[in-house]
C-alpha cells in the first residue's frame, strides 16, 4: 500500500444501552439511511428476548453480546491462486473484522429467517445464537470447518 492506512472512526454509545458495540451493529443493520428505524427494529428485537428469554437470568443485552461471542469466527478461507489452481488459504481474522463478520452474519441470517417484524426475525435469530444453534452459528461452524480441511495451505498465507 503506498497510503497509510485511514484513522479508525469513533463510534458514539447508543442512546438506551450506551454501548458503542450496539451503534455499530445498529450501523450494519440500517438501510437506506434510516437509523432511528434500525434503532427502534434493534430495541424490539431485544425486548422480544426478554419476553421469551424468562428462565435466563440475564439482561437482554447480554444474551445479544453471548450470542455475538458464539457466532464470531477465529478463522475464515480466502481463496489464493498459485499456478493455475486456486487454493482455500485459512487466515486468522483481526479482531474488529471478527465481529463485523459475526454482526454480518447475525443480520443475514435474520433477515433470510421467516417471522412477520424483522425485530422478530432478530430476536429469533439471537435466541438460536444465543443457544448455539441456527444459521450464523451453522455458518461459523461451516467456515472453521473449512479452514480445518485446507490447513495444509496454510503456507500459502499471504
Amino acid at each position: 500500500m503506498r497510503k497509510a492506512r485511514p484513522k479508525k472512526r469513533v463510534l458514539l454509545p447508543d442512546p438506551k444501552y450506551k454501548d458503542p458495540l450496539v451503534t455499530q451493529f445498529v450501523n450494519n443493520m440500517m438501510l437506506d439511511g434510516k437509523k432511528s428505524t434500525a434503532y427502534r427494529i434493534f430495541y424490539d428485537a431485544l425486548e422480544i428476548v426478554e419476553k421469551k428469554g424468562k428462565d435466563v437470568e440475564v439482561t437482554p443485552l447480554d444474551v445479544w453480546k453471548k450470542a455475538l461471542e458464539n457466532i464470531t469466527p477465529q478463522v475464515e478461507v480466502k481463496s489464493r491462486r498459485v499456478g493455475g489452481a486456486t487454493f482455500q488459504v485459512p487466515t486468522e481474522l483481526r479482531s474488529d473484522r471478527k465481529v463485523s463478520v459475526s454482526m454480518k452474519n447475525l443480520i443475514l441470517f435474520s433477515r433470510k429467517r421467516g417471522g412477520h417484524s424483522m425485530s422478530e426475525k432478530l430476536a429469533a435469530e439471537i435466541l438460536a445464537a444465543f443457544n448455539e444453534e441456527g444459521g450464523a452459528y451453522k455458518k461459523k461452524e461451516d467456515t472453521h470447518r473449512m479452514a480445518e480441511a485446507n490447513k495444509a495451505f496454510a503456507h500459502f498465507r499471504f
